[in-house]
């Protein structure tokens, strides 16, 4: 026999640097279709300049993330890092600058399809369908997220490179047409147009750029070699986003100047502009020939999807760190309730998903812009804070990966990283909250809500303020000991089959081998891969429990969690580690009506060793008492 690691509560680390990547890279670089329009409507000639300086800032932010994210592996980002840095009071506080940035994020993104998709309808540019149609796609993603849909992770990846490739092309495309180094020194008027208060709020909304930076944190704990992967896909959509924003607005500025201190790029699509849809006025305005209506639909249409695409992310991402956020004990279970059906946080997408929709009614995208960078700054500007005082008190604490930039001076390693990188974030912050008086009271009354809100709560509950308290997960009686040559018996989601044990048992009798019963648990997308999920912890052990009656101490078991899509790979390599000799599996019909589900196919594609399929009626294990 062989002792195992408790596999009760651990995690599937399935993604690499290049899923990482892609998957950053689809939420960050979505960001180009709306960014270039917010910026420019500010900074005019100067968007380029304001692009290069949040390129720094978000250079040394992301340095913050990777440094903090190495140290630890879990979901949560600058809530996290303020967690372990200063106390919980802190990190709530992050955490409710972050639930803002995911509303916005949604709200901005679902706003801007209708802008692209008017290439087939114009009105779809400008209010009131802009916002009927926006909402209308929150709502309905929000309905997808409660009923549990899975979105595809392969589909996604793809949609991230062709996207990529699509803006590189873009950019080598106007370099060849339209680049005009001359055009774009002469359109600038420093002090007028832009004026200088308008080009310091331009830098704040210019972060808007770097729109889910926090995707690569909340993905660790399902990173493969996290050390190695977190920093290289990171440094990656630095790199590729930085290259776009350094082109890519030279170039729309070079297809449409600054004249008289306007410019089509910032202006909305009533009056002839292409604020709302920065990168098709950008295809617009290149002579393209005959090329140039295919073109159009093409990014169109790619842009639309991106944007759709970001928008679910951004629910998603809402739904993840309300169920986190009552794990700690920072706002009521009840926010972080699972359905009873579709096991899915149904109130907080319903609650959350419904202020992105109000945040919309207005129309504004400057102040969506205005809105992201409040709660942008204020977040990233804490994790700064958090990595400078964890470098200051545990000096010694292990860091897989130091940031650059490092000064020794009195028995400490001082990280300019996050030390230039927080005053950036600190100072943008001040500056959009205090020239813009709208996202003043708006974000000071978002804030204000939340402590308030937060320090009721703790109150009612007993609770201090700054002391961690987090929901113990309930601990099941599970047998980690198993034989190595055993006979590997698979149960997707709790459904148990009676006959898949017995003919494991006849195969195990042959050669006196163990039986090792792995089941596996489907985590909604939406929900951090550690959620707990007691009926689904229930089922599973209570399936293993009815294996051992059947084969008695012979028979071992573990549950695992994992994504959809993920479950067959997680038994491929579970059969290698422990030299199994056979895996049973009874047959299960897919959400497609396949015979053979997603996960056996998968088996039978590897055939890591000889695979049973048992056909006896499955049916679902009952819940333990």
């Amino acid at each position: 026999m062989a002792e195992r690691r408790p596999k009760t509560h651990s995690l599937e680390r399935v993604l690499g640097t290049s899923a990482l990547f892609s998957t950053a890279y689809g939420n960050v670089g979505s960001s180009i279709y709306y960014a270039l329009g917010l910026v420019t409507a500010y900074a005019l000639g100067a968007t380029p300049l304001v692009f290069v300086i949040t390129g720094v800032i978000f250079f040394f932010t992301a340095a913050t993330y990777i440094e903090a994210t190495t140290m630890f592996p879990e979901a949560g980002g600058s809530s996290s890092f303020a967690r372990h840095a200063f106390n919980e009071f802190w990190s709530f506080f992050a955490a409710w600058g972050q639930m803002l940035n995911y509303i916005i994020t949604a709200a901005i993104s679902a706003y801007f399809v209708p802008h692209y998709l008017g290439v087939f309808w114009e009105p779809l540019k400008e209010a009131p369908w802009d916002i009927v149609v926006g909402i209308a796609i929150l709502i309905a993603l929000g309905a997808l997220n409660i009923f549990g849909v899975q979105e595809s992770a392969k589909v996604n990846i793809v949609l991230s490179l062709i996207d990529f490739f699509t803006q590189v092309l873009l950019v080598a495309i106007g370099v060849a047409l339209v680049f005009n180094p001359e055009v774009l020194i002469s359109q600038v008027d420093f002090g007028t147009a832009p004026t200088v208060q308008n080009f310091l709020i331009a830098i704040p909304i210019g972060m808007v750029a770097y729109t889910g930076i926090e995707t690569i944190s909340n993905l660790a704990e399902e990173a493969k070699d996290y050390q190695k992967t977190v920093p290289a896909a990171t440094k990656l959509v630095v790199a590729a986003v930085f290259a776009i924003y350094l082109f890519l607005p030279a170039i729309a500025l070079s297809a449409m100047p600054v004249e008289n201190g306007v410019t089509l790029l910032g202006l909305p699509a009533e009056q002839g502009g292409f604020a709302g849809d920065p990168v098709l006025g950008i295809v617009e305005n290149m002579p393209l020939g005959a090329l140039q209506g295919p073109i159009e639909i093409y990014v169109g249409v790619l842009a639309a999807t991106i944007l759709f695409i970001a928008t679910n992310a951004g629910i998603i991402g809402v739904s993840r760190l309300t169920y986190s956020m009552g794990q700690y004990r920072q706002v009521p279970s009840a926010l972080r309730s699972l359905h009873p059906k579709y096991k899915t946080p149904y109130v907080a997408i319903i609650v959350f998903g419904t202020i992105a929709c109000l945040t919309m009614i207005p129309g504004q995208a400057d102040f969506l812009g205005t809105m992201y960078a409040f709660g942008a700054m204020l977040s990233f500007t804490i994790a700064h804070a958090a990595v400078l005082k964890m470098r200051l008190d545990e000096p010694i604490r292990e860091r897989p990966w130091f940031g650059p930039l490092n000064v020794q001076f009195r028995d400490r390693s001082w990280p300019l990283f996050a030390i230039l990188g927080g005053t950036g974030t600190a100072i943008a912050w001040l500056t959009v909250t205090a020239l813009d008086f709208a996202t003043l009271v708006v974000g000071t009354v978002w804030m204000a809500s939340g402590l308030t809100f937060y320090v009721v709560y703790r109150r009612t509950q007993g609770l201090p303020l700054s002391e961690t308290h987090k929901i113990a997960a309930p601990k099941l009686i599970v047998d980690h000991e198993v034989e190595y040559d055993s006979i590997l018996v698979v149960f997707e989601d709790g459904v148990y089959s009676e006959e898949a044990v017995r003919t494991a048992v006849k195969m195990a009798t042959r050669r006196r081998r163990g039986i090792h019963v792995l089941v596996t648990i489907n985590v909604p997308a939406n929900a951090p891969i550690d959620a707990i999920l007691p009926t689904a912890e229930s089922n599973a052990a209570t399936v293993i429990e009815r294996s051992r009656i059947i084969g008695g101490r012979r028979v071992t078991g573990h549950w695992e969690k994992v994504r959809a899509g993920e479950a067959g790979r997680r038994i491929v390599a579970e059969a290698e580690e422990i030299n199994a000799r056979a895996i049973v599996f009874p047959l299960k019909a897919d959400v497609s009506g396949s015979l053979f589900s997603s996960a056996v196919q998968k088996v039978l594609a590897e055939r890591p060793c000889r695979v049973i399929l048992t056909s006896e009626p499955v049916r679902k294990a009952v819940t333990a008492r």
